[in-house]
């Protein structure tokens, strides 16, 4: 039987002549399909059927333009089969939503609504976004490894609880993701209190697994631990000269600060109406001119951060190049499929090592991808200062028995809802809405500063609190690639005026530099005792020959195992052996090295070579520092 068998002629006929055929998950996410169905049976009702939650608002409007597509298509094929046509709504429900929408949506309820979950949550709050969201039969979590592993997934888990119980029925609910694992207990995750009640889940496992041109560029200089100024511009102008040989081209950085760097220096070289800088400290709108610039191909290349990472709109990408390590293995998956983007089409990305620690990891990254690995999601356990803000938002919302709450939200108790012991139930006291609404949410706030330019007044991005109150009136700064001289600075607000090009500042942000996962950690320790291993043999015959074989074995083993060139493999090696001939052995998982040295001036001072990556690190560090103090 043919999977388009199961779907309406209109609906199977617009897939036919879009796809080669569906995919499995196409084939099982039949939503629309029921709403075409329902529709030709007689008049489709104004009510929300379909909930598309996505982690991003930008990728929330992408999300909701894709649509128009497929549902403009199956109107076509409806009206070539001499049918009605079936007016299906599709909206979006973010904060960027504006008053007019939202009112729109209040008179007529859309089919389907997409929304982040922070805005799901909302809408559960409020009188309005419940009658809209009663008669939902359908829910859509796109990119579900980006929340499920910390505290907005499991924000995200209790509103799905809480929308279960506002229906009044079973919910079908649909994760999407490239890069799960381990997948059932993302599927455990999805399901909830279904889960925990027996309920089974289909699980749709396409592999992650793609063509890819995966490739390290290293500079003519040997790397160091600090990469010197020459040596960064022989990055720029290889970068630059990628950039030229490829139509459209994404540079992914880990931090905003080198965003700009980055996106000025190539300015210089390609041009600066050929290049720009994303990341998520610029405006809704820069943001999407970006996008849509490259998109229309007037960009040749646009520098980001993790704020382009997931699925976001942005046309064809033909090169990826990655500065510097993902610190993750799933992140440098996620960023090298947005080039060749499209089923069976050939990723191509080229990764550069900012050091020779870098490059070690970057190698171990090739070879976690070769062996087809993933990082592990961490599904967070009982947050309870989530579960505080759900319950007080859910009995904002109306009365609850307690055993029932109990039932939903599996225990929890909170200061803005009396408790009436006697009836067990629980009522929200004065102001418990306007609480639960207004402090939602697990996105932590900050304090940066808004960047106005005048006279226009309009948003151009935020910086950081620091630097703005670091900064003085004339100081000239980028943000975004153009240039902007300070005018003054207010409170939580730095007004400038264009700066017309002058040479600027680069902007600093704290603390957002990615730590490396514990995957990738095991990867790093297994490419060093692998090559250990190798050069054991030298060792053990202490014979200068035969040491001088055993780091070719090892050179060997990188060049065909992992696919580096011989330039990365000899400075691995070198580095390698170096590190080796100083402490004894190369750190790993089974092997901590502590390191004691005395510095210029006779202090004592200690290294602890641990390979176990950030979580691990700090958590140590923090007991030592408190141990010492």
């Amino acid at each position: 039987m043919n999977a388009l068998d199961r779907f309406h002629p209109a609906v199977a006929a617009w897939f036919a002549r879009t796809f080669d055929a569906p995919t499995p998950a196409q084939e099982r996410a039949a939503a629309i399909d029921q709403l075409v169905k329902e529709g030709l049976a007689g008049p489709l009702p104004d009510e929300t059927r379909i909930v598309y939650v996505s982690p991003l608002k930008a990728l929330s409007n992408d999300i909701q333009r894709n649509l128009e597509a497929p549902l403009e298509g199956i109107r076509e094929e409806l009206a070539a089969l001499n049918l009605p046509e079936v007016a299906i709504r599709a909206v979006v429900r973010t904060g960027d939503t504006s008053q007019a929408e939202r009112a729109g949506m209040r008179r007529k309820a859309p089919h389907i609504v997409v929304t982040t979950p922070e805005s799901l949550y909302i809408l559960l709050g409020s009188q309005s976004g419940r009658e809209m969201l009663a008669t939902c039969r359908t829910v859509i979590v796109d990119e579900i490894h980006a929340i499920a592993g910390n505290k907005r997934g499991a924000h995200l888990a209790l509103s799905l609880e809480r929308l279960q119980a506002l229906t009044g029925r079973g919910l079908a609910r649909i994760g999407l993701s490239a890069t799960q694992k381990p997948i059932e207990e993302v599927a455990r995750f999805l399901m909830g209190s279904r889960a925990a009640a027996g309920e089974d889940c289909v699980i749709i496992d396409s592999g992650h697994v793609r063509s890819r041109d995966l490739k390290l560029e290293l500079p003519p200089a040997p790397l160091e631990a600090v990469m010197s100024g020459e040596v960064w511009t022989q990055v720029y102008d290889r970068l630059a000269e990628l950039i030229r040989e490829h139509r459209t081209t994404l540079v992914f950085v880990n931090t905003r600060r080198l965003a700009e760097r980055v996106a000025r220096h190539l300015s210089e070289r390609l041009g600066e109406e050929n290049v720009t800088a994303h990341h998520g400290s610029l405006s809704k709108e820069r943001r999407l001119d970006a996008e849509q610039r490259l998109k229309r191909g007037e960009l040749k290349v646009l520098v980001a951060t993790a704020s382009l990472e997931l699925g976001i709109d942005i046309g064809d990408v033909d090169l990826v190049c990655q500065l510097g390590s993902t610190r993750s293995i799933n992140a440098l998956l996620q960023r090298v499929g947005r080039a060749g983007h499209s089923v069976g089409g050939t990723s191509k990305g080229r990764l550069f090592p900012l050091s020779r620690d870098e490059l070690v990891e970057c190698a171990a990254l090739l070879d976690a991808v070769r062996r087809g690995e993933l990082d592990r999601l961490e599904v967070p356990t009982a947050p309870l200062d989530v579960l505080a803000q759900q319950i007080t938002a859910e009995v904002s919302a109306r009365e609850w028995a307690e055993q029932e709450l109990f039932d939903l939200m599996r225990g929890g108790r909170g200061a803005l809802l009396h408790h009436d012991s006697v009836n067990q139930m629980l009522r929200p006291r004065k102001g418990a809405r306007l609480t639960a609404l207004t402090s939602g949410g697990a996105i932590p706030d900050n304090a940066d500063y808004r960047v106005m330019l005048e006279p226009e007044g309009h948003l151009v991005g935020t910086v950081n609190e620091d630097f703005a109150v670091e900064s003085l009136q004339g100081d000239v700064f980028q943000l975004g690639n153009p240039s902007y001289r300070i005018l003054r600075v207010e409170r939580g607000t730095v007004r400038v005026e264009d700066a017309h090009g002058q040479p600027p500042s680069i902007p600093f942000w704290l603390g957002e530099a990615p730590g490396r996962t514990e995957e990738l950690s095991a990867a790093v320790s297994r490419l060093r005792k692998e090559i250990e291993q190798r050069l054991d043999g030298g060792r053990a015959a202490d014979d200068g020959r035969a040491a001088k074989g055993a780091s070719g074995e090892a050179m060997q083993w990188l060049i065909e195992s992992v696919g580096l060139d011989e330039a990365a493999a000899l400075q691995i090696i070198q580095y390698l052996s170096a590190g080796r001939a100083a402490l004894g052995c190369l750190p790993a998982f089974d092997t901590v090295v502590f390191e004691r040295f005395f510095d210029e001036s006779g202090g004592m001072q200690l290294v602890i070579h641990s390979p176990f990556g950030s979580r691990v690190n700090r958590a140590w560090g923090l007991s030592l520092r408190s141990a010492a103090a």
